[in-house]
């Protein structure tokens, strides 16, 4: 087995939801207090291990490369003005670019989120990798992607994150995953489906916020398009129940301890904010007592 060491973050979506805010600025660069989101994203992964993390963009994404690239010297200098009261903030900053090897693609091919993998195979070569999104995550104890990376080293196959649906929109926005529970929070995946509706789907399991695939996905991934209906979307999840149709073993592991943030609709990220605000010892004594008062 190879170890984990790559990963690829989808990053070209447009954003509209979040419209005027994102028609020159990515989604992905929306900060939850003062971290782009995607940042959040990119530390959890190398603190698993990921040395060369993949991301795949799109027009108008350019600040995420300005921003895990070195800081200018202008902001270098003025920081250094500050003295002392903004040493943390220089050192800070000159840590970004030195926390993984980063390679930018421009996202072409049919919509979908199985066209990102596509684009990033040829680095990715005959490796495992994590995919994962920009804009949304899970806060958990050990880290999610630390979970999915030991059931990885357990099965040696492909790895579903997984969380319980909250609600009724949830099966209309996800994909799910059926299977034989092997043991608690651990099932033998024999069935995926695109956003199912709930009356359809095999589970009330959302395949949420990540995979840890084999090389061989891509194989499938290149079936799927060619069976691809004009105007349909080239979602992962319809390789992965190719694979699962062809007799491969898929794991799907329900994340522990874990809560789910989507940040990528405007009050889900607005509920992220104030959890990310309430957990800062600089601000949350003052923020709360601020809620409190506002809501008196």
């Amino acid at each position: 087995m190879k170890k984990v060491t790559k990963a690829v973050i989808a990053a070209a979506g447009f954003g509209t939801r979040f419209l005027p805010q994102t028609k020159a600025m990515p989604k992905e660069m929306l900060p939850l207090i003062d971290k782009p989101i995607i940042q959040y994203v990119v530390e959890e992964l190398v603190k698993v291990g990921i040395e060369d993390i993949v991301i795949v963009t799109g027009y108008s994404k350019r600040s995420i490369e300005d921003h895990f690239d070195r800081p200018s010297q202008d902001l270098i200098n003025n920081l250094k003005q500050g003295g002392e009261s903004k040493k943390h903030l220089l050192e800070e900053v000159e840590e970004i670019s030195e926390l993984a090897n980063f390679i930018y693609i421009r996202q072409k091919g049919v919509y979908g989120s199985g066209t990102p993998l596509l684009n990033a195979e040829h680095i990715i070569g005959d490796e495992p990798f994590i995919y994962t999104w920009s804009d949304d995550f899970i806060v958990s104890e050990p880290l999610r992607f630390q979970q999915m990376i030991d059931a990885y080293n357990e099965f040696n196959c492909p790895i579903l994150s997984m969380v319980k649906a909250k609600n009724d929109e949830d099966y209309d926005r996800y994909g799910f995953a059926g299977g034989k529970e092997i043991r608690p929070g651990i099932i033998d995946v024999d069935r995926i489906v695109e956003k199912p509706g709930k009356a359809q789907s095999p589970s009330d399991l959302a395949t949420n916020s990540g995979f840890l695939l084999t090389p061989d996905i891509f194989k499938y991934l290149h079936k799927a398009e060619q069976e691809l209906e004009p105007g349909k979307e080239l979602f992962t999840n319809l390789a992965l129940d190719l694979m699962v149709a062809d007799g491969k073993q898929i794991i799907g592991k329900e994340i522990e301890n874990g809560t789910y943030y989507d940040a990528g609709n405007k009050l889900e990220y607005l509920k992220t904010v104030v959890d990310f605000a309430l957990k800062r010892d600089d601000i949350k004594d003052e923020f709360r007592q601020y809620l409190i008062d506002l809501l008196q």
